[in-house]
């Protein structure tokens, strides 16, 4: 059993930057593949997703402004988001897959002026 529990979300303008946390319970933590995933519009995107090893691969959409890293110690995976754009607005989902799929309850970024 995995539980999720994303925060860092809020209202940054243009140009700023936030990060987001995802926590996780359970000990297998660094055994699992973890995923950002958002949704804008009943559109969801995969961002970001870092594997047990730390290899990484982003959106194309989000290279070179957002990255993705884990804790194992900590049982965390973040996502440092700079020179958000307004299209960056969404809610910010954790994910992983075990023995089922797990999803966290979701963290709203909104970037405007």
């Amino acid at each position: 059993q995995v539980q999720l529990v994303e925060s860092g979300g809020g209202l940054v303008q243009p140009g700023g930057s936030l990060r987001l946390t995802c926590a996780a319970s359970g000990s297998i933590f660094s055994l699992l593949r973890m995923v950002w995933y958002r949704q804008a519009a009943g559109k969801r995107e995969l961002v970001a997703q870092i594997t047990s090893s730390g290899s990484t691969n982003y959106a194309d959409s989000v290279k070179g402004r957002f990255t993705i890293s884990r804790d194992n110690a900590k049982n965390t995976v973040y996502l440092q988001m700079d020179s958000l754009k307004p299209e960056d607005t969404a809610v910010y989902y954790c994910y992983t897959n075990w023995d089922r799929i797990y999803w966290g309850q979701g963290t709203q970024v909104t970037v405007s002026s």
